[in-house]
């Protein structure tokens, strides 16, 4: 493995380097011997690298540079010149694997345009050790990331995934998940299996399994920590769109403020039903006395 300290020439490598979510003790030997002997560790706060360090008893010998999302683009350029001189780079995330939902796929591409060897130190990972603890079906799987911050763009995405027949995994903040959880609900169905996945590994970890609607009551007074959502995919005959439910939800967004017509407009293609059918339905709810 090439010295800090040398004058190397030729391609060097980059490592990705997954760091655990939780329990230090998850970390493997291999991480502790990479990240005393890198040349470069590029990670997503260093307060918090150096803290791992210190826990694992590793002496940081190379050098140690910020990779976060507002300088991934100029950092990535320099880490790539950084290879391009023989040197071994690891990249390290909070938590996880770099590039999933973290910083890594810019510099990773750059690395495999250049020629440069792009290597992965397998670690824990939030998406499939939510997956194996959901009691959801884990032999197909897809992972979704975070959800889109505003309504309609949530809704947009959600719906064009109510017909996906693999058990999706999906990131969330504590403060987005009760809206999120009700979107999914429009948009899967209020009963669709799920399980919301709290500071997995942690000391507080809790897992909580339930239809949609359901988990989204639970989670309407707030909740804390790290969530990993996994929701059960589509079975074909199942989940069929509840017009009852959907009306009420146009009720809530029209006495929220927003116009009946994009209301309907949104909430019947977020559940993939159409627009007339449920503007009839609330249009007779609203005319009886």
């Amino acid at each position: 493995m090439p010295c800090n300290n040398g004058q190397v020439t030729g391609n060097g490598r980059l490592v990705l380097a997954g760091a655990p979510i939780g329990q230090v003790g998850d970390v493997s030997p291999r991480l502790r011997e990479l990240l005393g002997e890198a040349d470069v560790v590029a990670a997503e706060d260093t307060r918090r690298l150096r803290r791992l360090a210190a826990d694992l008893g590793v002496e940081l010998t190379g050098r140690v540079v910020s990779y976060y999302d507002q300088n991934e683009v100029a950092r990535a350029q320099e880490l790539v010149e950084t290879l391009k001189q023989g040197r071994t780079v690891v990249v390290i995330t909070d938590a996880g694997m770099p590039g999933v939902s973290d910083p890594g796929y810019r510099l990773t591409q750059l690395a495999v345009e250049a020629g440069i060897t792009v290597t992965a130190l397998p670690g824990p990972s939030a998406v499939t050790t939510a997956l194996a603890v959901s009691g959801l079906a884990s032999d197909r799987f897809c992972f979704e990331g975070f959800p889109p911050r505003k309504g309609g763009d949530r809704g947009r995405r959600l719906g064009a995934l109510a017909a996906e027949e693999r058990t999706m995994v999906f990131f969330e903040s504590p403060h987005r998940l009760a809206e999120s959880l009700r979107a999914m609900a429009e948009a899967f169905g209020a009963e669709r299996r799920a399980a919301v996945c709290r500071e997995l590994t942690k000391t507080y970890e809790e897992v909580r399994r339930g239809g949609l609607a359901e988990l989204a009551e639970w989670a309407a007074p707030g909740v804390k920590g790290e969530i990993t959502i996994v929701v059960a995919g589509h079975a074909p005959g199942d989940d069929e769109p509840d017009l009852d439910a959907l009306a009420a939800e146009v009720d809530r967004r029209v006495a929220a403020g927003e116009r009946r017509s994009l209301a309907v407009a949104e909430v019947a293609k977020g559940a993939g039903v159409p627009r007339r059918e449920l503007y009839d339905l609330v249009h007779r709810r609203t005319a009886t006395p």
